[in-house]
């Protein structure tokens, strides 16, 4: 286990550093995936698009997740990114560690990787590349099918749920 850095290497501090990405208003997304043998899904507000051509996605993935250790597999090639709408702050519960019902989560198949009903988008991607980071690991997907309404989105701000207007 390596030293954390102290002095200018250490950086701000986890909290102030988690309070001011607060202030940075994001949709909330369930990063999807299977092993063929079971279903995943995990809460993360850490996607963002990274290229039109190709199309690329990033999702980051902390080292602690089940979803790491599954979309670490190489077996698991593919995973979904499910973009939540207003009126499904209950499922981001769900997949953030506080687990409601079971039955409340619509879940359906594109082509074997399942993926949340109800969401504004979804995404599949496969995993282009894997890269390092810190306590995270960065999933770099490229896009291969993509689906979406015009649904509103539900949208996280200052550690809080929030809707459009």
């Amino acid at each position: 286990m390596t030293t954390p850095p102290v002095g200018p290497d250490a950086g701000i501090p986890p909290f102030e550093f988690r309070q001011t990405l607060g202030r940075f208003a994001s949709g909330v997304t369930i990063i999807t995936a299977s092993d063929g043998q079971e279903r995943r899904g995990m809460t993360a507000s850490a996607f963002v698009s990274v290229s039109l051509t190709p199309p690329l996605v990033l999702v980051s993935v902390d080292h602690r997740a089940q979803m790491h250790a599954l979309l670490s597999e190489d077996r698991v090639t593919h995973f979904g990114v499910n973009v939540l709408s207003a009126t499904q702050v209950h499922l981001s519960d769900h997949f953030a560690g506080r687990p409601g019902p079971e039955e409340q989560v619509t879940w359906f198949e594109h082509e074997g990787l399942p993926l949340i009903g109800g969401a504004i988008a979804q995404l599949v991607c496969r995993k282009h590349e894997i890269i390092p980071a810190g306590d995270h690991t960065l999933y770099l997907g490229f896009v291969e099918y993509a689906r979406y309404t015009d649904d509103d989105p539900l949208v996280y701000f200052r550690g809080q749920y929030h809707e459009l207007g």
